[in-house]
């Protein structure tokens, strides 16, 4: 008999854990609080760990028709533009990993998993469904919206972002998320719209004192997406994460940059702020999965952006938990959950605990900012390839 699965959240991590679910042979219903399935925020881009995992679910050519393929991750120093690293991506990197390393805009990414999972037989795609309450017993859990709606399942999984409803059921006495002084600014522009010298095929980063920013084609080349990262203080309500804003802000937190920089920033006729958050690394299996309910994504390891993971993460938690819940029967789920939480706790700890030491390398100052540019000088691609990460 298939599983009964309830699914809260339906972002990224969520619908890729509903389409893996059904796909194992399990009947899914997906609650999502929003009063209809949508997504904000603007690139992701995702390494051939994440994509290796897109395909597996039979969207590679749904993939491909909303992606760009990056022919090079390209570092170079803020102030004045000058190159400190190259790593070739494109072929190179599907060669060396068995799948392209690809940059795509957040809403379109979310569209094409939200057409594939509301396609399938076996899923049902829930909206203003606010979980409210959650209660597990031996052989079930049940949930309750805010408008008096219940489901019952043989599973819940959390995959309700950084301020999960259901994390407090998986993680006694859970601390609300780790507010961390860092902002982002965002924006997507369109390439055409750009003068030549400032369009790009390239991902591009470029590292200054206590700030970094990064810019990427998106939308099949089409668009650049461009946010710049930096220590200030945060944007607002933690919570409104996406909130408008302008350069004029930006620049009062991080001074000008160089002029190659800086003329793209004058280019952006919009920006978004994003105040950043997240949680200590994982300290073990337990803050991932519990009795019936598992957590997954950003409810489980919400991570700085600076391992550009987030998404690729809750990719691979959604394949996982499909795995070890596939043939299984209601009585087994508390152990499967728990195979689950083994299985993936560790990965997503070094995650987020590199995405923060990230953050520290890209802002440094002083002699360790010379040290890491003579570093990269040096190295070059062998710093920037993550084969533990794209291999795994």
């Amino acid at each position: 008999m298939p599983l009964q699965l309830l699914i809260a959240g339906g972002g990224i991590g969520g619908l890729a854990g509903a389409l893996a679910l059904a796909r194992a042979g399990h009947r899914i219903e997906v609650l999502e609080q929003a009063p209809a399935f949508g997504e904000v925020g603007a690139g992701i881009q995702l390494g051939p760990n994440a994509t290796r995992r897109l395909q597996a679910l039979g969207l590679a050519d749904a993939l491909d028709g909303i992606a760009a393929r990056p022919e090079a991750l390209v570092v170079r120093a803020a102030d004045d533009d000058a190159e400190l690293a190259r790593l070739p991506l494109g072929e190179a990197m599907q060669r060396r990993y068995g799948a392209p390393y690809c940059c795509v805009h957040r809403a379109d990414l979310h569209a094409l998993l939200q057409a594939a999972a509301g396609a399938h037989e076996a899923v049902v795609l829930n909206t203003d469904a606010r979980i409210t309450q959650v209660e597990v017993c031996d052989d079930a859990v049940a949930v309750g919206t805010a408008d008096a709606r219940a489901w019952e399942g043989d599973a819940l999984v959390g995959a309700d972002g950084l301020w999960s409803t259901v994390r407090p059921k998986v993680v006694e006495a859970s601390e609300p998320p780790h507010v961390t002084g860092h902002t982002a600014w965002r924006t997507v522009l369109e390439q055409a719209a750009l003068p030549a010298a400032l369009r790009s095929t390239q991902v591009r980063v470029w590292l200054g004192a206590r700030l970094h920013a990064v810019a990427y084609p998106v939308r099949r080349g089409e668009a650049l997406n461009l946010v710049v990262l930096a220590e200030s203080a945060p944007a607002g309500d933690a919570r409104d994460w996406d909130q408008a804003t302008s350069l004029a802000a930006l620049q009062r937190a991080t001074g000008r940059c160089g002029p190659a920089l800086q003329a793209l920033l004058e280019a952006a006729p919009t920006w978004r702020g994003w105040t950043l958050s997240d949680r200590a690394p994982l300290s073990g299996p337990q803050q991932m999965a519990g009795e019936r309910i598992a957590l997954l994504g950003d409810a489980a390891h919400p991570m700085l952006p600076y391992m550009a993971q987030g998404a690729g993460m809750a990719i691979e938690d959604a394949l996982a938990l499909a795995e070890v819940l596939a043939g299984a029967q209601s009585a087994q789920v508390p152990v499967a959950l728990a195979r689950y939480a083994e299985a993936r706790w560790q990965r997503n700890a070094q995650v987020q605990a590199r995405a923060r030491r990230n953050g520290e390398v890209f802002h440094a100052t002083g002699p360790v900012r010379f040290g890491r540019d003579m570093a990269m000088r040096l190295l070059g691609a062998k710093l920037l390839d993550q084969p533990w990460l794209y291999g795994g």
